[in-house]
């Protein structure tokens, strides 16, 4: 949201909380000491209200059980909920009994002019508690990221990007992964913040630290990007973001046949998988075809990211959804 306000130009009086990358009950307790003062700020926001437009993107506050997101967005000249996961749906855990994201999501949507949510899957469940609803998917900068120079290769890399809780899925695909460990010699970059073992995969990865200032170019270690995901209610309100960031970086991919998956890869030219063998068979046509061919899937990536998904090309129906029109 911050980096949309960038590029609009937009520089926003607000808060993100605590200003890290999770607000779960573990972040929060290492920081303790900062929460009466975040809360404080956020209400005195909301108490004041505000003449022009005020976006509420998933929660106000981790505390919060929806009334102080419809107050932010209610007072103001228009109120804009942004959203691009499945919040509408109940999960498990002791913050979610306290303090459960679905009804947060379901008295925002409700009190917003304006609803953005992410994919078609999200606006549907959305559309049926607000009547001004539109779908802007999750976009990336390609100026941001560097373009991938394929090379043939005797040491074939695939690369994931992602946090440490879902580096399970990983594991989905462990497989066809170690099958094409085994006999094409594939090995695998994980980007991430985890440092936990996956087990028979360790074997094959190298781990990478992610940090804000060098994933991008991180992401050129890879041949291509890989995205796994079971299919589910939640997944399916993913707006694949990953593959987004390996497509700006001129990367081929491979993802899971799920949610918005499916119309990514297919404007970019990747492979859609459904089973194991799918996922075998993916890797083993993308070493095949050696750089050219990446090369070629690559920069299909990149224009598809440059069309359809960067923040250029969705600039308008953001300054429609903020009243700048």
């Amino acid at each position: 949201m911050f980096d949309w306000l960038d590029h609009l130009g937009l520089p926003p009086e607000g808060s993100d909380y605590l200003g890290g990358s999770s607000n779960g009950l573990g972040a929060l307790a290492r920081q303790s000491y900062r929460i009466p003062e975040a809360e404080v700020r956020v209400r005195r926001l909301a108490a004041r209200g505000a003449s022009g437009a005020s976006i509420v993107s998933r929660q106000a506050s981790p505390f919060s059980t929806g009334r102080l997101e419809a107050r932010i967005l209610t007072r103001a000249g228009r109120g804009v909920y942004d959203f691009d996961d499945a919040l509408m749906l109940s999960q498990a855990g002791l913050s979610e009994r306290l303090w459960p994201k679905a009804r947060i999501w379901l008295r925002a949507v409700r009190a917003a002019d304006v609803v953005v949510a992410g994919n078609d899957y999200l606006a549907d469940a959305a559309s049926v508690h607000s009547p001004a609803v539109t779908v802007i998917p999750s976009c990336v900068e390609p100026d941001d990221y560097k373009q991938k120079h394929h090379r043939d290769t005797e040491a074939p890399t695939a690369v994931w990007l992602g946090s440490p809780s879902t580096e399970d899925y990983l594991l989905r695909i462990a497989r066809p992964l170690l099958a094409a460990h085994r006999n094409l010699g594939l090995r695998l970059v994980v980007i991430s913040a985890g440092n936990r073992s996956l087990g028979d995969l360790d074997a094959m990865i190298e781990r990478v630290q992610w940090r804000r200032d060098t994933f991008a170019t991180d992401l050129l270690r890879g041949d291509f990007g890989i995205m796994p995901m079971p299919d589910n209610a939640w997944t399916r309100g993913k707006c694949a973001y990953k593959l987004l960031q390996y497509g700006a970086a001129a990367l081929p991919s491979i993802g899971d046949d799920v949610g918005a998956n499916t119309r990514v890869l297919a404007l970019g030219n990747g492979y859609a998988a459904r089973s194991d063998d799918d996922w075998y068979a993916a890797i083993e046509s993308l070493l095949t075809e050696g750089a050219v061919g990446r090369a070629v899937r690559g920069a299909s990536a990149r224009t598809a990211v440059d069309e359809h998904y960067s923040f250029n090309a969705w600039t308008p129906a953001w300054k429609g959804a903020l009243g700048l029109a």
